[in-house]
């Protein structure tokens, strides 16, 4: 797995990669969090690990700096695992195999998490031994940020002192975050009864799009795999009689998915004039394929064309397609998930008034899944503005209920508000400028981070969120810009030594 031997800084790429060595997708944090309380642990260092996994390790200032105010720094130590679909390697149980290309780290068909393992990987590094110069340094670093800042919202704020907050979440150099959206996941459930019929069983996939990062690709307008599946579905319902075996897409409601499957029963078909059923006994398995793999082709060739330059690599095909029996979704019920996935809106929904190119509110249907009884889409929602946000998951519900489905809104999650006074940001930028000599970035963006939860738990709380270039974050091609990871750690040192 070693990639590290000349990357640089070499105690950040260490850590970084022993974070990489633990499986840390969301939900599957407790080894990551064990990693750090025993880091803690072993360095004397005042540590706290609650109920939930989340972390802080507290290192007191060095000879010099005891007057000075604390320091908070953050990040969140889950990732977003996905891989490419011949990868071997279990992402539950299995480190990632960590591979470099020229100035970009990268790990072999997988996402890299360096969204945020490189935040944790500054942290320790800042925080194992006695090198740097700094104030009292708490390093916050929480669980599930991924699938709802679940780890913020239980944070116990109690041990920490800081009013300044370095955010270390960001994946442009040089971009100075001083204002997110707000958000929620809203889980669409529809129930489904289940009996045995006679048909082709087909497989359908959607595959080779790009996916991304719901909040920052969302302008790209790239394809989503469940609303092409949901397309699909309903264009083959015109002229074949579908029932649902199962349907999967995508890895987390805040990634674009960029792959979709569907296994599908078809019990009858329309020739010409004439709708043809199993139970009549003039079924015809090689003629309703064709049908359904001739329709198949057609759709991707729109695909391909309405996708050309966002994602022109869109795949639709058809996998298998053959005669069986099998337990399927009844086909009144079927119909209602097909319009469900075909209606599902995604993209953005307006552009910010206040900031130009600044997206304002956007949706984005990113897990699909299928259980014992029942379809379950799994939708993120943000929005700059408050109301906007409830009107958007207002609209889910609505259309939720017209399907005979129900809602749960899970993660509500606020925005965090743009301050024109920032004591913090304005040293941060004082000290980019003599380092750069030039002026960095300063913005909000559309995407979630947690200073919005935190500076609703610590009143009076200045954050500003930064970090090293980073590509494609959230799908297998991920990487990493060894350089930035380097600048970026020294620019921390310096900014840390100056406040």
């Amino acid at each position: 797995m070693r990639a590290r031997s000349n990357l640089e800084p070499g105690d950040v790429f260490y850590f970084f990669e022993e974070i990489c060595a633990i499986p840390h997708g969301s939900g599957n944090t407790d080894g990551i969090s064990s990693y750090l309380a025993r880091f803690a642990r072993e360095r004397d260092l005042e540590h706290y690990q609650d109920g939930v996994g989340n972390v802080i390790i507290i290192k007191e200032a060095t000879p010099g700096y005891e007057s000075h105010e604390p320091v908070m720094l953050q990040g969140h130590m889950d990732m977003v695992a996905v891989k490419k679909p011949d990868c071997p390697i279990d992402m539950a149980k299995e480190g990632l195999q960590l591979m470099v290309d020229g100035d970009w780290l990268m790990a072999d068909g997988t996402s890299l998490g360096g969204d945020d393992g490189i935040a944790v990987a500054y942290g320790l590094a800042l925080m194992n031994g006695d090198k740097y110069k700094h104030p009292r340094i708490e390093l916050v670093v929480t669980v599930d940020e991924e699938v709802g800042m679940d780890g913020a919202r239980a944070l116990d704020v109690t041990p920490l002192k800081a009013k300044k907050l370095i955010n270390l979440d960001s994946e442009e150099e040089g971009i100075f975050l001083s204002g997110c959206a707000g958000g929620a996941r809203v889980n669409v459930n529809l129930d489904c009864r289940r009996k045995k019929r006679k048909g082709i069983l087909c497989e359908i996939r959607i595959s080779g799009l790009k996916g991304g990062h719901s909040g920052e690709e969302i302008k790209k307008e790239r394809g989503n795999a469940i609303c092409l599946l949901g397309r699909t579905l309903y264009k083959l319902s015109e002229r074949l009689d579908i029932c649902i075996k199962d349907v999967r897409g995508g890895v987390a409601d805040n990634a674009i998915p960029s792959d979709a499957t569907a296994h599908i029963l078809i019990t009858g078909y329309e020739n010409g004039d004439n709708r043809y059923k199993i139970m009549q006994g003039e079924f015809s398995e090689q003629g309703c394929a064709a049908l359904l793999r001739h329709s198949c082709e057609k759709l991707g060739r729109e695909f391909k064309s309405e996708l050309s330059d966002k994602d022109g690599d869109v795949k639709l095909e058809v996998v298998s397609a053959r005669l069986a029996e099998d337990l399927v979704v009844e086909e009144e019920d079927s119909k209602k998930a097909i319009c469900l996935l075909n209606t599902i809106p995604y993209g953005v929904q307006a552009m910010s008034s206040a900031m130009e190119g600044l997206v304002e509110t956007s949706l984005n249907p990113g897990l699909l899944n299928t259980r014992e009884g029942q379809i379950n889409i799994g939708i993120s929602v943000r929005s700059s503005v408050e109301s906007a946000k409830k009107a958007l998951i207002g609209k889910l519900k609505s259309l939720a209920h017209l399907a005979g489905a129900y809602t749960e809104v899970t993660g509500d999650y606020p925005g965090w508000a743009y301050k024109k006074e920032s004591p913090l940001r304005d040293k941060m930028v004082e000290i980019y400028r003599e380092m750069y000599h030039e002026e960095p970035v300063v913005k909000a963006i559309h995407a979630g981070v947690e200073c919005g939860l935190l500076a609703h738990k610590i009143p009076g709380l200045d954050c500003v969120s930064i970090g090293p270039d980073m590509k494609d974050i959230h799908t297998a091609d991920e990487k990493l810009s060894i350089p930035s990871t380097e600048r970026v750690w020294h620019y921390l040192l310096s900014l840390l030594e100056a406040l």
